[in-house]
């Protein structure tokens, strides 16, 4: 349903480029929800404006292709890419409170959202979203309601309300559950995993919390310094991750039976200057002298796993 091919989003400053996402390649198939993970900073959420086309300046694309359902979302003019935004692609933005409009009630900015993008009259647009908000749990009366008078768990239901309400095949969710409760977050996550398996959307999930891409999502990319560097079923990914930052990031999950908790060492390079060789080397305990001077390819492992890792031979066997 989507392809990245080598995508670069790159921020201009007067120091020089920098290179948040640095040539990332992934797929999304069509009824899945696939998970991006990384640590803060890694190039998710740009990866994400760079999907959608959100990228603002000094931010631009540099290069690359976006494939949805066919079509090259990155040559299209806006008034074409406009009739595929909430129709058959949309968005779950990060902070719902900055998301909606404080001075305006729910029903007002929902159905503007609707009628820019299709073709239904006010009206309309009123009954689906009455209809969507019922979808995510929430009552009518919330149309009535300005964003102040709603909890965080409830704004953040009318963003998921709006997003299909036009009945998206996919649906980009860029940590939709960020600040909320534990209680709230558990109960979103069930909400979004309804979504795809009872209206069969296929959802885009983008988070930091591990915990969280283990309950919903499928497979899952392991970003690290604007690049990919593992891709696999999520199940593979946490009972045996073959990358050594998906090794150390999942060890630093806290766990009740961990008497000790241990970070990754080191800190993330800047996107201004990115290591030469392999972009973990700094900090990975496993390096070999090739990590500083070669980027690793991204290769196939397990039949089905892709690692970037001097690790691994050409042909994919542990050295």
């Amino acid at each position: 349903m989507l392809e990245v091919v080598d995508l670069r989003v790159y921020y201009k400053s007067i120091f020089g480029d920098y290179k948040s996402v640095d040539g990332v390649s992934l797929s999304v198939k069509k009824g899945e929800i696939f998970g991006i993970a990384g640590e803060s900073g890694c190039g998710k959420s740009t990866l994400v404006d760079g999907i959608l086309r959100l990228i603002r300046p000094p931010g631009y694309i540099r290069s690359g292709k976006v494939f949805f359902e066919g079509i090259n979302l990155l040559e299209l003019d806006e008034s074409r890419l406009n009739k595929i935004r909430w129709s058959r692609i949309s968005y779950i933005p990060q902070g719902s409170m900055n998301s909606l409009n404080p001075v305006l009630r729910i029903e007002e900015q929902a159905t503007d959202a609707l009628i820019e993008h299709s073709d239904l009259t006010k009206n309309e647009a009123k009954r689906v979203i009455e209809e969507k908000l019922g979808v995510v749990g929430l009552p009518r009366e919330v149309l009535r309601s300005y964003p102040h008078e709603l909890s965080g768990g409830m704004r953040q239901r009318v963003i998921i309300a709006i997003a299909i309400a036009l009945n998206p095949s996919l649906v980009i969710a860029d940590e939709p559950i960020t600040a909320l409760d534990v209680v709230v977050q558990k109960s979103l996550l069930k909400l979004l995993k309804d979504l795809r398996d009872n209206y069969g959307v296929t959802l885009m999930f983008v988070s930091h919390d591990m915990a969280a891409h283990a309950q919903l999502v499928d497979r899952m990319a392991i970003m690290y310094a604007g690049k990919v560097v593992e891709v696999g079923d999520t199940e593979d990914i946490f009972y045996n991750p073959q990358h050594p930052y998906t090794k150390l990031l999942i060890s630093s999950i806290p766990k009740l039976e961990k008497k000790e908790i241990k970070g990754i060492p080191g800190i993330a390079p800047s996107p201004l200057n990115w290591p030469r060789g392999c972009r973990f080397h700094t900090r990975c305990p496993w390096a070999m002298d090739i990590c500083t001077i070669y980027e690793p390819e991204m290769i196939q492992i397990d039949g089905v796993r892709l690692v970037a890792c001097h690790l691994y031979g050409e042909s994919g066997k542990k050295n």
